[in-house]
């Protein structure tokens, strides 16, 4: 799977209990998933390779708990998080590394969360 610069790309469920997460998930939609742990796991792309998404269980997730996160890809992280902020957003996350590359999170200026990242 293919990621677009600047395109959204991924999206992040936060979940309270990740069995009866992944269950819902595989009985309603047929998803499978990539284990990265007990408290993450991602969701494997419907059609073709790569993943669409993950179940994190680390994030307080359920009735009350954050919402989910929207993730953008970017071909330069460190350029994207100084366009982000010049911009009047707020880096909440800074650049970090992860299983499969780097990533931040900011609010924008109405206060919505989202994530970026890039694959180095």
């Amino acid at each position: 799977m293919a990621s677009t610069h600047h395109a959204f790309d991924y999206i992040e469920l936060p979940v309270d209990g990740m069995a009866a997460a992944r269950a819902f998930y595989a009985d309603a939609f047929g998803w499978t998933f990539n284990d990265y742990g007990p408290g993450y796991t991602g969701i494997r792309a419907v059609a073709g390779d790569g993943e669409m998404g993950g179940l994190n269980g680390m994030s307080g997730g359920g009735a009350g708990g954050p919402g989910p996160l929207v993730l953008l890809y970017t071909d330069d992280l460190d350029a994207t998080a100084s366009a982000v902020q010049a911009a009047g957003g707020s880096i909440v996350d800074p650049p970090a590394e992860f299983p499969g590359g780097r990533r931040f999170t900011f609010t924008d200026p109405s206060g919505n969360q989202l994530g970026v990242w890039a694959t180095s």
